[in-house]
């Protein structure tokens, strides 16, 4: 059960991670802390409905105990306040919007009509369908553009960045092949 868990909200974890804590290291040292948190007491969780709701309160407690120790590292006691760190309804947008901006000079590298294509799709959100009858093509024709458009996107990410993948292909990490791609 647990590596189903584990596999499942893994990547939304590690965002959420990102989102409060600056290192990288950092971030995979405190995850690595929330599985064993959540291995030596999972037996406690009582619905598994309620799973995503616990492991955040998992992951919201190693922070807390993240900054505290930063603190009494540095000699001075810190007063963190759990509120200021949950995981609310403004940090999953905030963080999709730090990748979008990594995003978008990708995009822009594209060929004009290919980028103004998935900047629409994919970064503002309009419907494919609706965008097809604007541009007057048939929709299996527009969506056949963006597949392909993202293909030539994927290309590029692969050229700047190596990419770790869990089972389903979803982002686990991502490091740079060039000094210049360290931006994102």
């Amino acid at each position: 059960m647990l590596e189903t868990v584990w596999q499942e909200y893994r990547t939304a974890l590690k965002a959420f991670l990102l989102s409060k804590v600056a290192g990288r290291d950092d971030v995979d040292d405190l995850l690595q802390e929330i599985l064993i948190r959540t291995h030596n007491n999972i037996h406690t969780l009582k619905e598994a409905s309620s799973i995503k709701a616990w492991l955040f309160s998992i992951a919201n407690n190693v922070i807390i105990d993240f900054y505290r120790s930063r603190a009494r590292k540095q000699g001075r006691e810190q007063q963190l306040v759990a509120d200021d760190l949950w995981l609310n309804e403004q940090s999953e947008p905030e963080f999709m919007q730090g990748l979008a901006n990594c995003v978008v000079p990708f995009i822009q590298a594209l060929p004009a009509q290919t980028s103004e294509l998935l900047m629409a799709i994919d970064l503002q959100g309009r419907s494919q369908k609706q965008l097809a009858e604007e541009l007057d093509i048939s929709y299996s024709t527009l969506k056949s553009r963006v597949q392909k458009g993202r293909q030539e996107l994927r290309g590029l990410f692969e050229q700047c960045c190596s990419f770790e993948l869990d089972s389903r292909g979803n982002l686990m990490g991502c490091d740079p092949k060039q000094s210049r791609c360290n931006d994102c």
